[in-house]
């Protein structure tokens, strides 16, 4: 079977979440430097069988776009030029950040460890891809 890959695209760095083979469980994977996540999905998809793509779309919380969501769309613009094969899919990401964070503490992940960045991001990239995983 093939995986669905997750993407939390940010100005500077972009969580990376994917599933197992069977596609029952979403995994946090990495953080990449935005300038270098396109090279690093056409590495990924070189190495694994990937079904789908699946990106945090933000929005506030009245559902409007954010400041965000034009840096998504130009983003996805990218994905669908390099990726034609992968089917795009976008999820509401609203809150997964502060998700993410509170999945760190009831962890028991110490205070200095949840302020790391990159990993609220592949964090936060896990809970998209599970939003998507229970929306199939």
């Amino acid at each position: 079977m093939s995986r669905i890959i997750a993407l939390d695209y940010g100005g500077r760095r972009t969580g990376v979440a994917v599933t197992d083979p069977l596609q029952m469980i979403a995994y946090p994977l990495d953080t990449i430097d935005t300038s270098k996540i396109i090279d690093y999905l056409k590495g990924y998809f070189a190495k694994e069988n990937v079904e789908t793509i699946v990106l945090g779309a933000p929005l506030n919380m009245d559902g409007t776009d954010t400041d965000a969501t034009q840096m998504v769309i130009e983003f996805e613009k990218k994905l669908k030029e390099n990726f034609p094969n992968h089917p795009i899919v976008k999820i509401d990401e609203r809150l997964t950040s502060r998700m993410a964070k509170q999945t760190l503490i009831d962890a028991g992940y110490k205070k200095k460890d949840r302020k790391n960045k990159k990993l609220v991001d592949t964090v936060a990239a896990a809970l998209i891809l599970q939003t998507y995983l229970a929306s199939k």
